[in-house]
Order: structure tokens, then sequence, then C-alpha cells
């Protein structure tokens, strides 16, 4: 019955007051789970516990998430599911969307994370590995990030459910409106920001340029 009603379903039935969601090709670290109950034991406001990961299989390297941002949460996901949260967060506020997957199933995270921040709740980084994220060309993901259909379809539903946070409208405006009246300035700028930060940085704190592509 989809990702999000297998979750909604254990979440039920889960006894503990925090819950770890942990994908079947997933792995975790031990170290993760002890330091997150003492981040829970030790701040009562802190409802998420989130880490970095280490990359497996298809792809090698670490995952540094890095901490809380909500306008970078608005823009995209960037925390995974494997993350340590409390169960009276789920209980409150009803769970995985489980009408997303007459869309197309594979934003539920995401949409789980920002309504968690919309409900103003706390999220805590731990700077460590704490789990290990197995990436495969046949993952659920990779079939979404590789077909622009199911992106587009997700995107609207996002949209459409939180009109209000999710502007990404907005944000093609403001790039159209930088680009438009000095076309040759703006692919420069962007440029020197993209693969001559160090450069562009000077640039700015000697107010050559606006510090804004």
């Amino acid at each position: 019955m989809g990702l999000a009603n297998a979750r909604n379903t254990g979440i039920a039935l889960a006894k503990g007051e925090i819950i770890l969601p942990l994908d079947a090709d997933n792995s975790i670290e031990l170290d993760f789970v002890y330091k997150a109950i003492d981040v829970f034991n030790n701040n009562n406001e802190v409802d998420v516990v989130y880490s970095d990961a280490e990359f497996f299989e298809d792809k090698t390297g670490t995952w540094i998430v890095g901490d809380f941002n909500l306008q970078k949460l608005m823009i995209s996901n960037y925390i995974d599911a494997c993350a340590v949260v409390r169960k009276s967060v789920f209980d409150k506020l009803g769970g995985y969307d489980e009408h997303m997957k007459k869309v197309k199933t594979g934003w539920e995270d995401w949409d789980m994370w920002l309504k968690i921040a919309f409900a103003n709740k706390k999220f805590h980084y731990i700077p460590m590995i704490g789990f290990k994220y197995r990436v495969t060309a046949n993952s659920m993901i990779k079939d979404i990030q590789n077909n622009i259909m199911n992106q587009n379809l997700l995107s609207e539903y996002m949209q459409s459910k939180y009109p209000s946070q999710l502007g990404i409208k907005h944000i093609h405006n403001f790039v159209k409106n930088r680009f438009k009246p000095h076309p040759l300035l703006f692919v420069i700028k962007l440029t020197l920001y993209s693969w001559f930060p160090k450069f562009y940085k000077k640039l700015v704190i000697k107010n050559k340029i606006i510090n804004t592509v």
C-alpha cells in the first residue's frame, strides 16, 4: 500500500517514545542512536535529530548535510528519512502523506520534514556519520530524478499542498528579473560564483559587484 502507509503502520504499532525510519537497504550506526537519545534526554525542545551519511555501492563518499535551514528545506529536501523523531510528533501531525502515491510516490520524506518544520518543531544536527546510504541505479529516487513528468507532478502536488510556503515561482521570477536586464553580466557573475568563489568574494568585499547572482 505504499511507503507512507508502511511507515505509518509501523509507527502506530511502535511502543517506544522515539522513532527511527530505516529503509531496508541502508544501515544505521549505533553510536548515532545513542547520541540522538542523549540529545532528546537533555533537551525537551528538540523533536528531530539527524546526521551525515556515507554512500556505498554505486556511489562512494560522504553526504555532509549541515545545520538545519528552513529556507533551504523549502527549496528541496536535504535531510534523509533516516533520522530520529519523537513519536509524539508523528502522533500529533498525522504521519506520512498516504495520498502522495496517487500522484507519484517518492517525496514523502520531504513532505514530512516540511510538515514538522512548519509546525515549529525543532531539528538538531549531529555532525557524524549516522548511517550508510546505499545508492543503486534502479532505486526509487533515481526513477524520480530521471523522469521529468514525475518530478513535475510531485512539484505541482507539493506547491498545491503548501501554496504560501513553497514559492518556487518566486525563485524563478527573481532569477528572470536578474537575468533579463543584463544577461551577460548575470552569466559572468554566475560563472564566478560557481567556479571562482574566492575571487567572487573578493569582488564583493571590494564592493565591485553586488552579492546577488
